[in-house]
Formats: C-alpha cells, sequence, structure tokens
C-alpha cells in the first residue's frame, strides 16, 4: 500500500515538476518520501524540485537523504562530491574566464548555481567531463543569453579553447536539462527583470478584457 502510494505522489511530482509547479511538486515528493522512505528515486526528485525552486539549503538535506539509500556506488559518489568544499575543475575555469569575458561577480556565482542546478537534475544519468571547460563556456553563454549580455558566442569559445559547435552543444543541453529562458529568475542579476512587467502587463490586459466583456 505504501508502495503504490508512494508510486502515485512521485508520479504526481514529475507532472508538476515538468509544468514548474514547486511547491505542489515539493508537496508531492514529499509525499512519495513518507510512504516510501527508502526510494532514493523519491528523495532525488525532492532534491531536483528544491533545487529549481532556488531552495538549495533544502535540495542539499534531501541530496542527504538520497544518498542513505542509494544502491550504486557510481552515482552515490558523483552526488558526494556536490557536498565537497572544494571547487571542481569547472568551477575553476569558469572562475578564471568568465570575469575575463566581462561577467561580474554576481554573474559568475550564478554560473556556478547554474552548475550546482545541472548536476543536480541530471539525476541518475551520467556525467561526462573530459574537457571541463567545455562545461564551463557553455555555462558562461549561458548566463550571457540570460542577462543579455552583449558578449558574441565566439569571444566566449575562443576564450575557453573550445569550438564554436562543442559550446553551442553544451549551451543547448543546459537549456533543455534547465529549462532556461531569458531573464531566467534563477540566474537574472539586473534590478528589474524585464519579465514581471509582462506579466502584469498579461494581468492588466487580462482584467481589461474582463471588464469589456461585463
Amino acid at each position: 500500500m505504501a508502495t503504490k502510494k508512494g508510486k502515485a505522489a512521485n508520479e504526481s511530482g514529475l507532472q508538476y515538476f515538468q509544468n514548474w509547479k514547486m511547491p505542489e511538486a515539493i508537496e508531492s515528493f514529499l509525499k512519495a518520501v513518507k510512504a516510501d522512505k527508502t526510494n532514493p528515486e523519491y528523495h532525488l526528485n525532492l532534491a531536483r524540485a528544491y533545487a529549481r525552486a532556488g531552495d538549495y539549503d533544502q535540495a542539499m538535506l534531501s541530496l542527504g537523504q538520497y544518498l542513505h539509500n542509494e544502491t550504486k556506488e557510481d552515482v552515490a559518489a558523483r552526488y558526494e562530491r556536490l557536498f565537497s568544499s572544494a571547487m571542481d575543475e569547472v568551477e575553476t575555469a569558469l572562475i578564471e574566464k568568465a570575469p575575463k569575458i566581462g561577467l561580474n561577480v554576481a554573474q559568475t556565482g550564478k554560473g556556478i548555481q547554474m552548475w550546482l542546478e545541472y548536476r543536480i537534475t541530471i539525476g541518475r544519468r551520467p556525467l561526462r567531463i573530459p574537457k571541463p571547460a567545455l562545461w564551463a563556456g557553455g555555462l558562461t553563454y549561458a548566463i550571457i543569453k540570460i542577462n543579455f549580455l552583449e558578449i558574441p558566442r565566439e569571444k566566449v569559445a575562443k576564450a575557453y579553447k573550445i569550438s564554436d559547435r562543442s559550446l553551442k552543444e553544451k549551451y543547448d543541453e543546459l537549456v533543455d536539462v534547465l529549462d532556461l529562458m531569458p531573464a531566467d529568475f534563477r540566474y537574472f542579476t539586473g534590478k528589474e527583470n524585464p519579465l514581471d512587467k509582462l506579466v502584469e502587463a498579461a494581468k492588466v490586459l487580462d482584467q481589461l478584457d474582463q471588464e469589456f466583456q461585463d
């Protein structure tokens, strides 16, 4: 019975997650975890939802619970590295090159945050890092695009000494896995997010339309 409840709650959580309803996704994954505390997938999905919602403290706590139940040693080892205080090679390359390309401290920090969320979000999928500069370049370019910085992709590729094609491939993967968008609230560093104005405008138009119909 508990297994069925956990499975149903987890499936609901995944649907909410895909539709960007993070509070509902978190609630569903919490129910799944409560129903079956030994299922590592439920803990991992909860961590993914917390990360996407921007609550990295809770995400790491959920990852800790996940590690207690994960039976695949290679996957567990990868997630254990997230708890290390030392920077990995991707983060090191990002911190070294991004400021020289034109990113400020806040934007570079968002790149580090994006790398953390990506590693959480991919779940049990294998993560290969044969050349850290590829990922660092992809992260840098993603932050550039999200923040509307006028820095060409060719400059990023040249700085990291990678091909333009490889850079675009890593950027596309980040966009796909993290569901990135222009002015993404998770990684936008400007004082005023242009998407907020669009949301406000949409609400005003909806209100005017309702009044027009009355």
